[in-house]
C-alpha cells in the first residue's frame, strides 16, 4: 500500500468535509446566498452541496443537494428568517429531483419555530389529543406539503401557519434524505406574512336510522326525508346515510335491489339535496351490466351526482351474494373540501382510508352496517381526517355508532336514538397539534413507509405523481 498517497487522500477528504460544513466551495459553483448554510447529522452521511446562480425555473438561483452511490446520506440547506409571533405566514418553494424514485420521502421541507434566544416555544392553544390533555403543546416542526407539479417539471411546496406568539425566528430546512445517486434542486424559497385565512367551517351530519318499513327501493328512500330535512334545518353541509339502505329489511336479494347509477334512488336523493342545500352520501346497490356493486354515492346541493365509490373489501356474505368488489379510491372536491367514501367492512383495513387520505380526503363518509367502533377511531386518528359513520347497530349493543369522529379518533357528535341526526361543526383548515408529534397530518406523506405498489417517479424526468 502507498501510505503516503493514502495519507494525502485522507487529508484532502477531511479538508473537503471541513470546507463544505462552512460554505459551498467557490470552485464548484458560486458562493452560498446570504443566510444559507449547510447541515448534516454526521459528516460521514453528509451529501454534496452547491449553489447554482442561474438555477431554478426563473433562473434566480437554486440550492442543490446531491448524493453518491451510498444509501442513507442526509443533509439540508438551512436559513433563519425573522418573524412576528401570532402572525400568519405563507411558506412556498419549488424543487426538482433526478435519480429519485420516491421524492415525497427524499425532498423534505421543515420549519422550526424558535424564540429570540433560539429555544423551542409552545403553541398558544391547549391540546386535548394527548397524554397531557389541556396543556399547551410544544411547537414541533412543520412540514409543508407537495401541492402540485408545474408544467416546467418543478414541484411546488406550500404551507400556511399561524406562528406561536412567543416565536421570533423561523428556521427553514430544505432536505435531502436517504436515496442514493440522486439530486434535489431547491429554488424560489419564500416566507411571507399574510392575512389570517377565513375559517373553513363545515357542519358534518350523520343519521341513525333503520328503514324497516317498505319493501321497494323507492319506499326505503322516502323514509329518510324527515331526517334529511332536519339536517337541512340545522344547516348541515354533508349528511351521511347508512349502507345498502334499499336492501335493509326488504327480504330481497342484492341483485333485485340493485339499480343503475344514475337511477331512481339517486334522482330522489338529488331532489332532497337540492331542496335542503346540502351534500348527501347514500349507501346503495348499483347494477352495471351483469355486475352488482355495493356503493356509496355523493350527491351535491345542485341535485347532481358528484361521484361514487364501489366497496373494495367484501365480507363473506357479499361475496356469496354475488357482489363484485371495486378497485379505485376516488376523492371528490366539494364546496367545503375534499370528500372520500368507504363502506362498512372497509373499516377493518387501514389501506382503504389511507389511500383516500393519500389522495387528499379531508372527510371520509362511512355508511356502515356494523363494525368495531375502535376501527372508526383508528381510521380517523391514523390519517387525521374526519370520519362520519352511519350504522344500523343499536346503541344498546355497545358496538358500532353513528358518529362524527375527530382527528384524534374521539367522537365529536353521536346520534344515540333511532331517527335522529347528530351534527359536528369543524374547521377543516385548523390542524390538530399533539404534544409529541405536532401536526401529524402534514407529516404523513413524508414519514409513511414506502409500499411495494406505490407509484414511483421514473428516473428519466417524468412528472411526479404527487400524493399527500
Amino acid at each position: 500500500m502507498n501510505y503516503r498517497a493514502f495519507s494525502i487522500s485522507w487529508i484532502l477528504l477531511v479538508s473537503g468535509l471541513l470546507v463544505v460544513t462552512q460554505t459551498v466551495s467557490a470552485e464548484r459553483s458560486g458562493p452560498a446566498p446570504d443566510g444559507w448554510s449547510i447541515k448534516s447529522p454526521r459528516a460521514e452521511i453528509q451529501p454534496a452541496f452547491r449553489f447554482l446562480p442561474r438555477g431554478g425555473p426563473g433562473h434566480a438561483g437554486s440550492l442543490v443537494i446531491e448524493a453518491d452511490q451510498r444509501e442513507g446520506l442526509f443533509g439540508w440547506w438551512e436559513r433563519t428568517f425573522p418573524i412576528e409571533g401570532g402572525q400568519y405566514y405563507q411558506f412556498s418553494a419549488v424543487y426538482r429531483t433526478s435519480g429519485i424514485e420516491i421524492p415525497r420521502r427524499t425532498a423534505v421541507v421543515r420549519i422550526l419555530w424558535r424564540d429570540k434566544d433560539g429555544k423551542t416555544v409552545l403553541h398558544d392553544e391547549p391540546s386535548y389529543a394527548s397524554y397531557r390533555p389541556g396543556e399547551r403543546p410544544r411547537a414541533e416542526p412543520e412540514f409543508p406539503v407537495d401541492e402540485r407539479t408545474l408544467d416546467s417539471g418543478w414541484t411546488q411546496v406550500r404551507g400556511l401557519y399561524q406562528v406561536p406568539t412567543d416565536a421570533r425566528q423561523a428556521i427553514v430546512e430544505l432536505s435531502y434524505r436517504w436515496a442514493p445517486t440522486g439530486r434535489v434542486e431547491w429554488s424560489e424559497v419564500d416566507l411571507q406574512a399574510v392575512d389570517a385565512p377565513k375559517p373553513r367551517t363545515v357542519r358534518l351530519a350523520t343519521i341513525h336510522y333503520r328503514p324497516q318499513q317498505g319493501t321497494t327501493p323507492a319506499e326505503k328512500c322516502r323514509l329518510f326525508e324527515p331526517m334529511i330535512a332536519e339536517a337541512g334545518k340545522k344547516k348541515a353541509d354533508l349528511v351521511v346515510l347508512p349502507e345498502t339502505l334499499t336492501f335493509f329489511g326488504s327480504g330481497s336479494s342484492y341483485a333485485k335491489c340493485a339499480e343503475p347509477i344514475p337511477g331512481p334512488s339517486t334522482d330522489y336523493f338529488g331532489t332532497l339535496a337540492k331542496k335542503y342545500d346540502l351534500y348527501i352520501v347514500a349507501g346503495l346497490l348499483e347494477r352495471d351490466r351483469h355486475l352488482v356493486y355495493n356503493v356509496s354515492v355523493l350527491i351535491g346541493p345542485d341535485g347532481k351526482i358528484v361521484g361514487k365509490y364501489r366497496k373494495v373489501t367484501l365480507p363473506r356474505g357479499e361475496v356469496e351474494g354475488g357482489i363484485t368488489p371495486g378497485t379505485t379510491y376516488p376523492v371528490y372536491q366539494t364546496r367545503f373540501g375534499k370528500v372520500g367514501m368507504m363502506i362498512c367492512y372497509d373499516g377493518f383495513f387501514p389501506e382503504v382510508a389511507r389511500e383516500l387520505s393519500n389522495r387528499g380526503a379531508e372527510v371520509i363518509a362511512w355508511p356502515v352496517w356494523g363494525c368495531n367502533p375502535m376501527l372508526g377511531a383508528a381510521r380517523a386518528c391514523e390519517n387525521h381526517v374526519y370520519v362520519v359513520s352511519s350504522t344500523y347497530t343499536d346503541v344498546s349493543s355497545n358496538w358500532m355508532i353513528s358518529a362524527v369522529y375527530g382527528h384524534d379518533g374521539k367522537p365529536l357528535a353521536q346520534s344515540t336514538e333511532w331517527g335522529t341526526v347528530a351534527i359536528a361543526e369543524v374547521d377543516l383548515g385548523k390542524p390538530l397539534h399533539w404534544q409529541s408529534l405536532g401536526d401529524f397530518r402534514a407529516q404523513i406523506s413524508r414519514h409513511r413507509p414506502v409500499m411495494p405498489a406505490e407509484p414511483r417517479k421514473r428516473l428519466r424526468g417524468e412528472k411526479l405523481d404527487v400524493r399527500r
